[in-house]
């Protein structure tokens, strides 16, 4: 068989990005000629099916094959698992924002720890440490306090909207992208992800500018004004921030948009302009000018409060960065006399809310802006013991300890980016020797690739937890403890 041709599959397992495993003989895929004592190998070909889970029956298109893999897409449902649920959203399987709102969530938080341990055992060869139950999210809805939506020039356009009668406008769309299509995106009208408010913003915004034929930021000619919006919301206060992306000033128009939207959604505190004049399609502007209120909200973790602007990194599900943090601080066992480092500190959100289970915590961050929100968080908080430092962690940040003369940390706290540490700032973490290591990561894999390094370098992996941050995805929080063995 070729690519494009399709096969039923019975699918057995579940693997990472969400994808079901089913096994087949290979020369259901290509003949072969290999010898007899190679049948195993022949009869356990893995076929990695999009859009499955264990229990489905399916007819599957062959979308890409290899020696040892091949990967299908589902395209007909034969036989569905009995966990699967009908999904609560309408653009669901063509919206990228949710990958599992199919699947029942108990199922869903099951296969989470399912693929935790396999990762750690099948990149780490790690089996020999304690596994606790995976903590749930509080909320599997309306659970995200951020969410960032695309204008388009380019509308992609749905299974229904193409049969449709009406006359629809190809040329104005606000919503999300497409998984893989950079230049389309999915006009919504309502999302489950954040709150009720987020989709009155969201649905005030498009028409508004629709009807004043605001022109949209087009990714070949880079000319046009919208470019993205930004919806932040607090979950332990009343805050609410409106932040607009464009790709240039219009006093004029933001300040009717303004008004107009304060009117339809009074809850509104904060609205910004960020004006993004880079090319790249980030919601990120290159500076910022407010329109109502003061251009921050302030959310809470634990007893602790927290400055976000715009462009400050802030945990997406703040109720459940409350049990991330929280079992860190019980991973940590700290005694109150501890020298902490926290690497990668971002907004200083880990390092104060430990602050006073430890003498002293520094923080080490590489980005300038998250460094300023770290110290502004402090201040907040009237929290003293912690310092933050300016330090690249991609290359080493051993000079950064050695030339402020730091004490050496009893404790590392690590919390890195989806790729995970750089091999230098793990040499750094085990020549300076701390007796426990806490590693969040919201990778498995590459947290388990890190971990395997300090294992070979005399640590010893003792417990691990994971925490579901993210509800009908496939993401996955995870925490890790090591001692000095």
């Amino acid at each position: 068989m070729k690519k494009g041709d399709t096969l039923e599959l019975t699918i057995s397992r579940y693997a990472s990005e969400g994808k079901g495993i089913a096994k087949i003989n290979r020369s259901k895929i290509k003949p072969t000629q290999k010898t007899e004592d190679q049948n195993i190998e022949e009869e356990n070909y893995v076929v990695f099916v999009h859009g499955s889970y264990p229990g489905d029956k399916v007819t599957a298109q062959l979308r890409k094959i290899k020696n040892s893999y091949a990967e299908a897409k589902a395209i007909e449902i034969i036989s569905p698992s009995k966990h699967r649920v009908e999904p609560r959203c309408k653009f669901f399987g063509t919206c990228g924002g949710c990958k599992q709102q199919d699947l029942n969530y108990e199922t869903q938080l099951k296969y989470k720890e399912e693929l935790v341990k396999e990762t750690f055992e099948h990149i780490g060869g790690l089996t020999d440490f304690k596994f606790e139950n995976i903590i749930p999210s509080e909320n599997v809805f309306f659970y995200r306090n951020k969410m960032e939506f695309s204008f388009s020039d380019k509308r992609w356009l749905t299974k229904d909207e193409i049969g449709a009668d009406e006359i629809i406008d190809k040329d104005f769309a606000l919503g999300l992208h497409i998984p893989r299509i950079f230049d389309k995106v999915l006009d919504i009208d309502e999302c489950f992800l954040q709150s009720e408010l987020s989709n009155d913003i969201l649905n005030f915004t498009r028409k508004f500018f629709k009807e004043k034929n605001t022109v949209i930021y087009s990714t070949k000619t880079h000319k046009g004004y919208l470019r993205h919006l930004v919806i932040r919301q607090s979950q332990n206060t009343d805050d609410l921030m409106v932040n607009l992306v464009t790709n240039s000033e219009d006093d004029e128009l933001m300040n009717e948009y303004t008004t107009e939207l304060l009117k339809a959604v009074p809850q509104i505190t904060t609205i910004i302009n960020n004006i993004n004049l880079k090319k790249a399609s980030v919601a990120i502007g290159d500076y910022e000018k407010v329109y109502c209120g003061t251009g921050f909200i302030y959310d809470k973790i634990g007893n602790y409060k927290f400055r976000i602007s715009a462009n400050s990194f802030f945990q997406t599900n703040t109720i459940q960065a409350k049990n991330l943090y929280k079992t860190v601080m019980e991973f940590a066992e700290l005694k109150g006399d501890e020298i902490i480092y926290d690497l990668y500190s971002g907004a200083g959100t880990i390092s104060i809310y430990v602050s006073d289970k430890a003498e002293k915590i520094y923080g080490f961050e590489s980005v300038r802006s998250a460094l300023k929100d770290a110290d502004k968080n402090a201040k907040i908080n009237s929290v003293d013991n912690v310092e933050f430092v300016e330090a690249n962690l991609y290359k080493s940040f051993l000079p950064i300890v050695e030339k402020k003369k730091l004490p050496k940390p009893d404790v590392i706290i690590i919390d890195p980016p989806r790729s995970g540490m750089h091999k230098n700032t793990v040499d750094d973490v085990i020549q300076l020797n701390p007796g426990k290591i806490v590693y969040v990561s919201c990778n498995p894999a590459t947290q388990a690739r890190d971990i395997k390094l300090m294992v070979e370098a005399g640590y010893k992996l003792k417990k691990m937890k994971p925490v579901d941050m993210f509800p009908h995805t496939y993401h996955i929080e995870n925490v890790a403890l090591l001692h000095k063995s």
